[in-house]
């Protein structure tokens, strides 16, 4: 049986359609790479974006709590001034309250402190006593 050449695909016809098709495959490869890139950088930015976004907004609540923070202290140490003061004042009070209790009564004055020292020494007496060490 004798074929005729066009019939037959010749071997520079079947390389030609190779390379042809084997262009098409690595274009259509290329073309989903920049395809991917451009979607990655597209999906990145959007991310980039969406942080700043969120720093933004997070920022002004965290100096809006530092602010706050710094409030507290403020009015805490005012309120610890305050009391400080009071109690100044209070002891001073009983102080001089008690120069003139003793000034004007120096005998009950010095009763009544023998009183309580006798009674402080009885306690720590006691506490020695029951205390095993």
């Amino acid at each position: 049986m004798k074929t005729t050449s066009s019939s037959i695909p010749s071997t520079h016809d079947t390389l030609t359609s190779a390379r042809h098709l084997s262009d098409q495959m690595l274009n259509g490869a290329e073309h989903a790479v920049e395809t991917s890139r451009s979607l990655a950088n597209d999906t990145l930015d959007k991310a980039e974006s969406k942080v700043r976004q969120l720093r933004g907004s997070i920022d002004p609540m965290v100096d809006k709590l530092a602010t706050q923070a710094q409030k507290l202290a403020r009015q805490s140490m005012d309120m610890a001034a305050e009391a400080s003061e009071r109690a100044q004042r209070s002891m001073h009070r009983y102080a001089d309250a008690t120069t003139r209790y003793v000034a004007n009564e120096p005998v009950k004055a010095v009763l009544i402190a023998a009183a309580v020292g006798a009674t402080v020494a009885l306690l720590v007496a006691a506490a020695r006593n029951r205390d095993p060490r």
